[in-house]
This record gives structure tokens, C-alpha cells and sequence, in this order.
């Protein structure tokens, strides 16, 4: 059973992070925030090819696209420099991988494991047919973790649309790349999911690799870069101020106290106590807590009426509670969808504030950047953020979707940082670039729904959802009188 490895004693990463703690109390993370989704994707480039000893990964999916491709020849590179790989991947989204993986996990410097793996290996569903209970849950953590002084959590997954690769939509997402004490619980939280009993080892799951497979892995990096669409996105990586700021060793960073907040793995199982969830830690966070402002973010918004009722109550209190989440247009999930249009009015009555999110080209938000960011090639843009401040305060950034699927069956992890510049951010972002880049939610004198649509000066008010046709009424009509509530 492999363990954490400690950090060398230098190396051109451990040296950079020592310098950018120069000055600093022990006691505090430095932190820096990605919104954009090449900055995202080149800050992962730069913590793999920097690592000297190890590399601890964890993510829900990883696609087989271009950035998926780039970022696994990036390991099986660090791999054969004599950096060990430990690779924990849900097995819910590895559909057509197995070689590829097989391959990757032969390398003497690879450890890979499946969370929750599925054994019939072709035909998938039969393996839900027969195990449902444990199949519908679901390891949802991101984190990168290397040479154990420097990771990256947050709500991206690995493949194009989190990185603004030319995706046809585009996610508008969140990540941080933290330093300081807060890394050492994210490598006791991966080693916990490494060692439960719902994470197997590759090799006992799927066949060993074949000669093609083998191949396939090695001309990887050299296959992918010869793309059309690869030179632009390598281009903007190359470009990127992080690794410009990073090599100059002028990385900003936001100094704060954080915490991390994550289920135990026992939750894969359905064995985690009340006690060891997220969303309580989470709800510990803010309920009773909140004094003016609670801000959240969450692509797929389902509040059930625990939820609810938190909300209300703390609108009732004089508490401005605004949310964003994604339009019928925008959203990627129509049963989630069907499940939130359920809150909506409740929400809108007491108090609550709502946008969602157009869908469209062009500028879009850069979640806690005060500008605005586009992609590059994505014709529309969903949301896939999930983040909420207090008060100006502090501020949640992770994978925890506010929905029933993540309190009740998918593992999370977050931090939860005390910063009140960040916080502050998200407010700005409310203010300032929400009500132009989102369809503001409202009743009108009769009850009824209206969306309000801002292009510069002019306002527009549609009666009629955004995206609604008669047959999509028809699907979301038909979603939310079915009792799957808990599985969104």
C-alpha cells in the first residue's frame, strides 16, 4: 500500500514555493485563482512538469481529447523522469480508456485505481441493473497534487470544455492553485480515497494493454499535438501569463487561512456518517452565520427542502441571498433543470434572488476575475463553477454542487478560504457582470415568471422561458413529476 511521499528537500518547485512564502505566517495558504480555462490548464502543466518525486491526482472525469491527451503524455513524461504517479480516476467516465489506461498503469513509476469501478466492462448498464446502490455512487473530487508543496482543486474536470479548447460549449469554471499548510489535509483526504475499500487497482479491473495500446501511449503527446485545432490551444498555453509569472517567480497569490472540507470515502459505500459529510461541514460554514450576503454559484441547482427552508430562512433575516446557476438554455442536465424550476417561485417569494446564465458567444464571466474572459473557439457558454461567499468574507471553492446528488450520494471536496478580497470578487461579479451575461429571474404583479434581459442600456422582458419549446416542456414536464429528485 503506497504512502505520501515527503517533499524534496529542494527542487526548482520546493525552492519557488519557499521563496513565495518568504515573509509569511505559517499559519496561512497562498492561493491564486484560475477562472480562465487556459490558465487552468497551463497551471496543471506547470506543477506536472516541475515535479521532481510525486504526483497525486484524483478527478471524476478525464476525457480522451486534446487537453485529456496532453495532460496524460504530461504524466507518462513525468513518470519516465522517475516522479511516482498515483492516478485515482471514477470509473463512470473511462468508457473506451481501458487500453490507453492499461498502458499508462504498466510504467513501473504508475499507480492507477478505479473508485467504484464497473466489471462488466463493454455493456455498462447491466453492471447498473444488477448494482445500482453502489454504481450510482460517484468519486467527484478534482485535485492535483505535487511533490506534496502545491495543488489544484476546484470544479474542473479534464477535457476540453474545462479548458476553453474549442469545446462547442464552453464551461465557465473555478479552480486554486494553493501553497501552505491547507495542501498537507488535501494529501490526507487523497490518501483516504486511495486506501478505501472502493478504489481498486487498474490491473484487476481491465485487461493488460496490447502492443497498440502500448504504442498508442508513447506517440500520445506527438498524436495529439498534430491536430489542427492543438496549435492554436498550445499557442495560448505557451502565452499564458501563469507560466510566465510562475518562471519569474511573481506568482500573485491571495494570503489566507483556509480549511478543507471533504467527504470521507466510506460515502462511495453509503457507510459515512452524518457526521462525515460535506454539505454539513458546509451548512456548519454558513447557517446561523450570515450576516448581509450569501452568494452561490452552482450549475446544477436543486435545493431540495432542507435547502429551501435554509434559504428562506436566512433571507427572512434580512440577508441579500443571490444565486446564478444555468438557464433552460444553457444547461447541460434538463432533469436537473426540471428539478430546480420546482423552487423557483418559492425561492423568488422569499426573498431570493436568481439569475441564470445565457448561453451565447462572445464575452463571458470569468469567475473572481473582475473582467471579461472568452474562449477560445467555444460557440456558447454553460456554467460549471461551483463556489459561494459570506459576507464578503469568505469564500467556498470545490466540486459540491448544490443539489441532492452531491449531499447524498457523490463524494466533494472543497476549501473554504477566509479572504475577504476574494469574497468581495464574487460580489463585484454580481454586480457588475451578472446582470448583463445572465437573464435575471423575477415575478411579475400576477405570480407569474419573467426573465429580464440586459444588452448595454436596453432592457427586455421575456414572459417565456429562454430555450423553452413545446417539446422540451413536454421532456421537462414528464422530469419533474418523476420521483428521481435524489439522483440529480
Amino acid at each position: 500500500m503506497s504512502t505520501p511521499l515527503a517533499a524534496p528537500a529542494s527542487s526548482a518547485l520546493v525552492d519557488a514555493v519557499r521563496t513565495l512564502r518568504t515573509g509569511q505566517a505559517a499559519t496561512l495558504n497562498g492561493v491564486h485563482t484560475l477562472g480562465d480555462g487556459t490558465d487552468a490548464f497551463a497551471a496543471r502543466i506547470a506543477l506536472i512538469d516541475a515535479a521532481t518525486r510525486s504526483l497525486d491526482l484524483q478527478y471524476y472525469i478525464w476525457h480522451d481529447d486534446l487537453t485529456g491527451g496532453l495532460l496524460l503524455d504530461a504524466l507518462r513524461r513525468a513518470a519516465d523522469r522517475g516522479v511516482r504517479v498515483r492516478l485515482l480516476l471514477d470509473d463512470n467516465n473511462t468508457s473506451g480508456m481501458d487500453g490507453l489506461l492499461a498502458a499508462l498503469d504498466e510504467h513501473p513509476s504508475v499507480e492507477l485505481r478505479l473508485f467504484n469501478p464497473f466489471m462488466q466492462r463493454k455493456l455498462r448498464v447491466a453492471g447498473y441493473l444488477s448494482d445500482f446502490s453502489r454504481l450510482n455512487r460517484r468519486m467527484h473530487n478534482k485535485a492535483l497534487i505535487a511533490d506534496g508543496v502545491a495543488c489544484v482543486v476546484g470544479g474542473r474536470n479534464i477535457g476540453d470544455e474545462y479548458f476553453d479548447a474549442g469545446a462547442a460549449t464552453g464551461f465557465i469554471d473555478l479552480d486554486v492553485v494553493v501553497i501552505g499548510p491547507v495542501v498537507d489535509e488535501v494529501i490526507a483526504s487523497f490518501q483516504s480515497f486511495w486506501d478505501s475499500d472502493s478504489s481498486h487497482p487498474a490491473d484487476r479491473v481491465i485487461k493488460p494493454p496490447t502492443e497498440d495500446d502500448r504504442g498508442r501511449l508513447r506517440s500520445l503527446g506527438e498524436s495529439v499535438r498534430q491536430r489542427p485545432e492543438a496549435a492554436r490551444y498550445t499557442a495560448a498555453v505557451r502565452d499564458s501569463r501563469l507560466l510566465a509569472d510562475y518562471a519569474a517567480g511573481r506568482l500573485a497569490l491571495e494570503w489566507a487561512p483556509a480549511r478543507l472540507v471533504a467527504d470521507e470515502p466510506g460515502k462511495g459505500l453509503g457507510n459515512a456518517s452524518p457526521a462525515d459529510l460535506l454539505v454539513g461541514r458546509l451548512r456548519r460554514s454558513v447557517d446561523g452565520d450570515v450576516n448581509e450576503e450569501l452568494l452561490l454559484v452552482s450549475p446544477y441547482f436543486v435545493p431540495g427542502k432542507a435547502g429551501l427552508e435554509a434559504l428562506l430562512k436566512i433571507a427572512a433575516r434580512g440577508v441579500r441571498v443571490r444565486v446564478l446557476t444555468n438557464s433552460l438554455e444553457a444547461t447541460d442536465v434538463g432533469a436537473v433543470h426540471a428539478g430546480y424550476t420546482r423552487y423557483r417561485k418559492a425561492l423568488l417569494k422569499g426573498g431570493v434572488q436568481i439569475y441564470e446564465l445565457r448561453r451565447e458567444s462572445g464575452a463571458r464571466p470569468s469567475i473572481l476575475r473582475a473582467t471579461d474572459g472568452s474562449s477560445a473557439g467555444s460557440s456558447g457558454a454553460s456554467l460549471h463553477a461551483k463556489t459561494f461567499a459570506v459576507d464578503r468574507e469568505r469564500i467556498f471553492v470545490g466540486s459540491f454542487n448544490f443539489d441532492p446528488r452531491s449531499a447524498i450520494y457523490n463524494t466533494e471536496l472543497g476549501l473554504v478560504i477566509r479572504s475577504p478580497r476574494m469574497a468581495a470578487e464574487l460580489s463585484d461579479l454580481f454586480d457588475t457582470q451578472v446582470p448583463a451575461l445572465a437573464y435575471e429571474v423575477r415575478l411579475d404583479e400576477g405570480g407569474h415568471l419573467e426573465w429580464v434581459e440586459r444588452e448595454g442600456d436596453a432592457t427586455r422582458v421575456l414572459r417565456r422561458e429562454p430555450g423553452r419549446t413545446a417539446l422540451r416542456s413536454i421532456g421537462l414536464g414528464v422530469l419533474s413529476i418523476l420521483p428521481i429528485e435524489k439522483l440529480l
